[in-house]
């Protein structure tokens, strides 16, 4: 069977922001993950400045739309803005008002769906693992009417569970019917001494197998590198933290019997990163890229340019599962980084720029034998 982890950025569409470049998107989504987290204290009492900032940030301060958010807002008000004088902090905390900041959202470009597609119906996955999908219903008709367009069949079986990113970044699941889905299971409301811990979610699927056997999925997305909160500005602490409790998930379900189990991913850091050791280094988990049979490409990396240290999509395997493991590859030829004579790796005729690219990563394939 093909398992396979895949990064699509979003089906649809994303927030307007993720199509600058890292360096100006990042104030931009790194400001709204502050203010989301600011507007939910029961007091504003000496965070009034820090909110205007960020508001400003967001090109809120004076009107409640921008080219990159919006302040929604049901009952009561946030701010007053009078035509003289400053803007102030009118809400003295959550209960004084009803609302919240969202980013305002772009379509992805047609042809850059088309080549998703093209991604997905060339991997010919049983089961896939959907990193950046906007909700289920989407997933679904991206499913049913996308893949028909590039001449693969839409998957049987479609979920999505919504996690805690604001921004709808959801991670899903298409399998095919003789992968069926028994028991689906969020940790969305898991914590630790910090608070929550999942950006998105560790959504754990139970699947059963042809044989008569199970498989586990422990399907992620951790926090980013670029767009992360004051006092962990790279998102490590976050990342390891992710790691370890998915470490002990893992661990929880291997004591339990269950000897199938895969973690797949976009974990957002490089092995040698350090974040992910809980995982990497504290389990007895895997790499797909580990295996002799497993096929790189021209470069060893699975995001953006493809080099080595931008190794961070995964697919991380029990035991049991690698022992079955007959190799794998990387799959980039929907990744843009030049005209197709220049371009490190072979892309799709189509693909001629990088507004049309399926995403900026490569998806990542394990092919076992169950």
């Amino acid at each position: 069977m093909i398992l396979a982890s895949y990064n699509v950025e979003n089906l649809f569409s994303r927030p307007r922001a993720m199509n600058l470049t890292d360096a100006q998107a990042a104030p931009i989504l790194a400001a709204h993950a502050e203010l989301q987290q600011l507007l939910q204290l029961d007091s504003y009492v000496g965070k009034q400045a820090r909110i205007l900032e960020l508001l400003e940030v967001l090109g809120l301060l004076h009107a409640d739309t921008s080219t990159y958010a919006v302040l929604r807002r049901i009952r009561g008000q946030l701010v007053r803005r009078p035509q003289t004088g400053p803007v102030t902090v009118v809400a003295t905390g959550r209960a004084d008002w009803i609302g919240w900041v969202e980013l305002t959202r772009a379509e992805v470009n047609e042809l850059a769906m088309r080549h998703t597609a093209q991604v997905i119906a060339d991997l010919g996955a049983d089961v896939l693992g959907v990193i950046e999908a906007e909700n289920r219903v989407s997933l679904e008709l991206f499913s049913t009417s996308l893949l028909r367009q590039v001449g693969s069949r839409p998957y049987e079986q479609v979920m999505v569970v919504d996690g805690n990113d604001p921004r709808g970044i959801d991670v899903g699941l298409l399998t095919r019917p003789a992968y069926a889905l028994q028991t689906i299971r969020t940790h969305i409301f898991d914590t630790d001494a910090q608070g929550v811990i999942f950006s998105r979610d560790c959504a754990e699927y139970h699947l059963a197998t042809p044989a008569g056997g199970e498989l586990i999925v422990l399907l992620n997305h951790f926090k980013s590198k670029g767009y992360a909160s004051p006092g962990d500005r790279t998102g490590a602490l976050k990342r390891r933290r992710q790691a370890t409790a998915v470490a002990e998930i893992y661990r929880g379900l291997i004591a339990a019997g269950h000897a199938r189990v895969a973690v797949l991913g976009d974990l957002n850091d490089s092995p040698g990163g350090g974040s992910l050791d809980p995982l990497l280094t504290g389990t007895d988990l895997r790499d797909i890229s580990e295996h002799p049979d497993f096929v790189w490409g021209p470069r060893r990396g699975t995001y953006g340019s493809g080099n080595e240290k931008d190794k961070i999509d995964y697919v991380l395997l029990s035991p049991e599962l690698f022992a079955r493991a007959r190799g794998g590859q990387v799959c980039r030829k929907g990744v843009y980084r030049g005209p197709r004579t220049q371009n490190p790796w072979e892309i799709y005729p189509t693909l001629t720029k990088k507004a049309e690219e399926a995403s900026d990563h490569a998806a990542i394939v394990a092919d076992l034998d169950l």
